[in-house]
């Protein structure tokens, strides 16, 4: 067996053993207003239930990996002591990893990766429509562990609301684990329970993408795109350029004409074969 004490090894060895050996670790949106209320949305990729009675959950932030977010969060819930963790799932994987691709101050996140807010019932953040689970929180206590660059923090919130989808839930309300369908930390790759065994964040391609909000308006609206779908569109770099289209068009006469559920409906083939930016072209097709 392999036995060492954790100062007797690098902090990147150490972190590959704990987070290699302790997982799934699962993934929530937050959501926090500042002292202006402006709504503000994170990601944690750390947190989990601590206590029952009385509910508390705990949240752990890293600075270092989150550069301003992370300061903005941290002020958000020092000042208002309060906090929405919305569940994470299969179904808008996409859209966390579209949140993760651009993480530059002062852009609504909201908009960026597609996400419906609602109003919570007992604290002023917002709530995720899209999450299956919505827990409203105050904050109780913020334990810092050490200053400087790779400072982590213990953020301790009690449960004062807690919102479950109906279609989760089984004949005797209990929370169908088979339609949760959880995404969680496992090593470096993310897990579910029933879609898939666990699949590599970096096969999403979270890469610096234009965001939901750049998409236009008739293909947002669309009645055949899921949220997942859009999500997948907001992720290029650039949209495709008329050229481009037309070159498309050329070698594939067989869209041309086609109306906007057809095409939207191709397009969808597309992005469930990852196609993206093939999907990208015939949504542009005149």
């Amino acid at each position: 067996m392999l036995s060492f004490d954790p100062s007797e090894i690098s902090m990147a060895k150490l972190h590959g053993y704990l987070l290699s050996g302790i997982e799934p670790r699962p993934i929530a949106f937050t959501s926090t207003v500042d002292k202006k209320g402006i709504p503000y949305l994170s990601t944690f990729s750390s947190f989990n239930v601590f206590s029952i009675n009385p509910p508390v959950l705990i949240l752990t932030l890293v600075k270092r990996s989150k550069g301003s977010m992370y300061k903005q969060v941290i002020e958000n819930i020092k000042l208002t002591k309060e906090v929405v963790i919305n569940v994470i799932n299969y179904d808008i994987v996409h859209q966390m990893s579209l949140y993760e691709s651009k993480n530059e101050k002062g852009i609504n996140k909201f908009e960026k990766v597609g996400l419906r807010t609602i109003s919570s019932e007992k604290i002023k953040p917002l709530r995720l429509a899209e999450s299956p689970i919505q827990l409203e929180c105050k904050i109780n206590d913020i334990i810092e562990f050490k200053e400087g660059v790779v400072a982590e923090n213990l953020i301790i919130c009690e449960v004062l609301k807690l919102h479950i989808k109906e279609e989760l839930l089984d004949e005797n309300k209990n929370i169908d684990q088979n339609k949760l369908e959880l995404i969680a930390h496992a090593g470096n790759s993310l897990k579910t329970e029933t879609k898939v065994s666990d699949f590599d964040l970096s096969k999403l391609d979270a890469l610096e993408g234009i965001g939901i909000d750049s998409i236009p308006e008739e293909i947002k609206n669309s009645d055949v795109l899921t949220g997942k779908n859009l999500a997948m569109l907001g992720k290029i770099i650039s949209i495709p350029s008329d050229d481009d289209v037309d070159k498309f068009t050329k070698d594939h006469t067989e869209f041309i004409g086609l109306n906007k559920l057809k095409k939207h409906t191709f397009a969808k083939e597309f992005l469930e074969k990852k196609d993206v930016i093939s999907a990208w072209k015939v949504l542009l097709m005149k």
